[in-house]
């Protein structure tokens, strides 16, 4: 096994980690800041959520359901986030 590999070892593809954040995250409430569009022309969610005292911002690309969700979505709404409780900076939105 190389160094690449220890590294990077388990990041898996988004949508996997997608999946196992919903099977296995936990939840605490967030809220939507702006949505943007990147280069692929995807909406992308920043949202920031607070545990522990301590504040974390992040960005999401929204999937088709999301999207179609249409205001639960919008700047200033509040969302569940899906987080891993050993690394709380990853996390999605529910």
């Amino acid at each position: 096994m190389g160094i690449f590999d220890r590294l990077f070892k388990g990041k898996g593809a988004p949508d996997s980690r997608r999946e196992r954040l919903l099977a296995t995250g936990r939840i605490t409430d967030g809220v939507i800041l702006e949505l943007k569009k990147d280069a692929n022309s995807d909406v992308v969610a920043v949202y920031n959520y607070t545990l522990n005292g301590v504040e974390f911002e992040s960005a999401e690309v929204l999937t088709e359901s999301q999207l179609k969700a249409g205001i639960r979505y919008a700047p200033g709404s509040s969302v569940a986030i899906r987080y891993d409780p050993k690394n709380q900076v990853n996390s999605i939105i529910e």
